[in-house]
């Protein structure tokens, strides 16, 4: 199966399925001599996992991950990291009801019509459980980065029609890990807990929107043509489990603009070249301008809920189908370090090819 491969010169490979042995990731390209901090990586993989408060999935893992290759000494050694998380609470009985049914809105159908077979049991390959291995190799991606000076991080900033009216700026990053809903406007982030509470108790589930924030990267990062960077970070975005829309900048709310209004002036501050506004989301024709790369990435509700639904079997005849087993109410709070860590690999991917072009 092809499509396993994320990035250019910082790529990645994922494998593994959600209730087989083992899931994991093969990240190549990673500079040599870069710390490497084994807890910052399980650090990130407790932010995505399971089980970690009431209004996620009580699946119970404990994301445990091994670095099996490509570090030495703490430091990486220039040559592929591989790393395995094993999986431990599958429940593959979970989905016996659903063996030969297509379930509304999931890669059921589409799956077994591309491939004439698929693992019903959690999704398999197509499980969000994948995004796991992302994370991991997000982590390897941020700590190089954060030597570069860069920084990235994604809050909750919309469940349902609750939304904080807050710019990035004006909310506090540290806040971020205070709630479980992971939304650094406290006061809405306890209305966003008591809905997904609401939610999860009638068995349906919302959706919501993912801010991320990218600060301290360099002018120069992206292609003009194919491979701007809002592109790759678009793709990278709408590869995530569940994710339905992209923006950056102004995005949408744009169009309502004039130019005279849209376009962002240049000034010098300090030697270096800066713009007064930034609805450009800190990139230009493609390329980074220096400035805060900011976008939103919009996520539908859990297509699994318990009532019961229309649907047909794998002979076409009509089935009623019912959620069963452990399901997120809202993908929102552990979405979260899976767009960092997206985000992370595209900007550590355009950093390295962009020296790689200077040699």
């Amino acid at each position: 199966m092809a499509g396993n491969t994320f990035g250019q010169a910082f790529r990645i490979t994922t494998f593994g399925e959600s209730h087989g042995v083992a899931i994991g990731v093969i990240v190549d390209g990673c500079p040599a001599g870069v710390p490497i901090d084994e807890n910052f990586i399980q650090l990130e993989l407790d932010r995505r996992r399971p089980g970690q408060s009431k209004i996620v999935t009580q699946r119970n893992e404990s994301d445990t991950a091994k670095i099996l290759s490509g570090v030495f000494e703490g430091k990486s050694t220039g040559q592929p990291i591989a790393i395995v998380i094993y999986n431990e609470d599958q429940r593959s009985k979970d989905y016996s009801h659903i063996a030969d049914k297509y379930r509304p809105s999931h890669a059921d159908f589409t799956y077994q019509s591309k491939y004439d077979i698929r693992d019903y049991r959690g999704g398999g390959r197509s499980s969000a459980r994948e995004t796991a291995a992302r994370v991991a190799a997000g982590a390897i991606a941020k700590m190089w980065l954060h030597t570069e000076g860069v920084s990235v991080n994604a809050y909750v900033s919309q469940v349902g029609r609750i939304k904080t009216e807050q710019s990035y700026k004006e909310l506090d990053f540290n806040e971020i890990e205070s709630t479980p809903v992971r939304c650094p406007d406290l006061a809405v982030a306890e209305q966003m807990i008591q809905l997904i509470q609401e939610v999860k108790k009638a068995g349906d589930t919302i959706g919501g929107v993912t801010t991320c924030v990218i600060q301290g990267c360099p002018v120069g990062l992206g292609e003009p043509a194919f491979d701007k960077l809002h592109a790759d970070l678009g793709k990278a975005m709408l590869s995530i489990n569940a994710a339905k829309g992209f923006e950056y900048g102004s995005g949408f709310d744009g169009v309502a603009m004039r130019g005279s209004e849209h376009n962002d002036a240049f000034y010098t501050e300090g030697g270096k070249i800066r713009t007064k506004t930034n609805h450009s989301g800190g990139i230009q024709g493609g390329i980074s301008n220096g400035e805060d790369i900011y976008f939103r990435v919009a996520f539908k509700p859990v297509a699994t809920i318990i009532p019961a639904q229309e649907s047909v079997n794998m002979a076409g005849e009509s089935v009623e189908v019912t959620g069963r087993g452990r399901h997120d109410p809202c993908v929102l709070p552990r979405a979260v370090p899976i767009v960092e860590s997206m985000a992370a690999l595209v900007v550590a991917d355009h950093l390295l090819r962009n020296r790689l072009a200077k040699v």
